[in-house]
């Protein structure tokens, strides 16, 4: 596929010239999916891509159904559905990510774990086979009683270098200042459940839309939050380093919300910040490392026009999984009910590194 490198001077340019930075290309050609997976029955929101260490090839894609009546859908590489996988009778899950080797029952287990707005819970399942490990779902911001304080949205697991798990829970509505996200350690109940303890409250908040994509750098140690119409925030992930908004990107150019974010890793410290643009179907690609005078400013490097309608959520692994997928697969959620699978390198095209 061609693409042509538009600058911002160029005429041609068929995007916002508040999107385009010095140096910053955009694809005018839009990427399509190789891959586009059957539909569920209501309205997609956010996948996470599970990784099958064995057998990579029988990796796993679940995304959400967000309803009253809503699911998890689970679909294998060619974006079929996986009936006996699928978990019906939901709650409007939102969210969804995934984290691997938990210890429950003395065994690493590998989770995935969705917010479930209606009744203000975590719901957590095994992985492959997607048991519940969650004695009937884990409840969130206990004590809140402002209007939409509870109702679950984002969510995003990070395990730290020690091996502590813990979940990122974000809401539809919740205060301005040092308390929007709740972080709960993550444990084994004794009983092969999973256990949720309160371990902070922070986060800056607009109050101009709300806060939905959540993202965690594991191994560099950092959340990423989308504030809706405002711009990506940066915080430390371990609870020990304070609450300090280390920056805030993106701030400018996007034609309507900030939505999902995915992280694609060349290294351990260098790569991708991938960040739903919604309101003009297409990614804003911002450095994952920071640069010699500031090592937490993300450079505008990539706009990528996709085929997706309206993406709230996202996901990307950088690990050969088939010969679809060489460089890594990146899944964004469409409006017609279905999930786009891209490979990598047309993501990058000639602009950006694949692993």
């Amino acid at each position: 596929m061609k693409r042509l490198n538009i600058f911002c001077f160029a005429p041609l340019v068929l995007l916002s010239l508040a999107s385009c930075k010095p140096g910053t290309t955009t694809d005018t050609i839009e990427v399509k999916p190789v891959i586009i997976t059957e539909p569920v029955k209501y309205d997609t929101d956010d996948p996470a891509i599970w990784v099958n260490k064995a057998d990579p090839a029988k990796s796993l894609v679940i995304g959400t159904d967000k309803d009253a009546d809503g699911a998890l859908y689970v679909y294998d590489l060619q974006g079929k559905i996986i009936a006996d996988k699928v978990v019906k009778g939901l709650k409007r899950p939102n969210n969804v990510d995934l984290a691997y080797g938990l210890m429950l029952n003395g065994k690493p287990t590998d989770i995935a774990i969705t917010t479930e707005r209606i009744s203000h819970k975590l719901r957590i399942y095994t992985l492959p086979d997607m048991k519940p490990v969650d004695n009937g779902g884990i409840d969130m911001f206990v004590g809140e009683t402002g209007p939409e304080y509870r109702d679950l949205m984002g969510i995003s697991i990070y395990t730290a270098k020690d091996g502590k798990m813990y979940a990122i829970v974000g809401r539809k509505s919740g205060p301005k200042t040092g308390g929007y996200i709740w972080q709960y350690l993550l444990g084994d109940d004794g009983k092969g459940n999973v256990k949720a303890t309160l371990v902070r409250k922070f986060g800056e908040y607009s109050g101009k839309k709300e806060i939905e994509a959540i993202a965690v750098d594991n191994e560099l140690g950092y959340i990423y939050y989308s504030d809706e119409q405002v711009g990506v925030r940066q915080y430390y992930a371990d609870p020990e380093k304070g609450n300090k908004q280390l920056s805030i990107f993106g701030t400018t150019g996007f034609a309507a919300d900030h939505e999902g974010i995915s992280i694609y890793k060349l290294t351990d410290s260098t790569g991708y910040i991938l960040v739903s643009d919604q309101g003009a179907n297409r990614f804003q690609i911002f450095s994952r490392e920071g640069t010699k005078q500031n090592a937490f400013e993300h450079k505008l490097l990539k706009i990528a026009n996709v085929q997706a309608r309206e993406s709230d959520g996202s996901d990307v692994v950088n690990v050969p999984l088939n010969d679809t997928f060489k460089h890594g697969l990146f899944v964004v959620m469409s409006t017609d009910k279905t999930f786009h699978y891209y490979r990598w390198e047309d993501i990058a095209g000639k602009e950006l590194k694949v692993k």
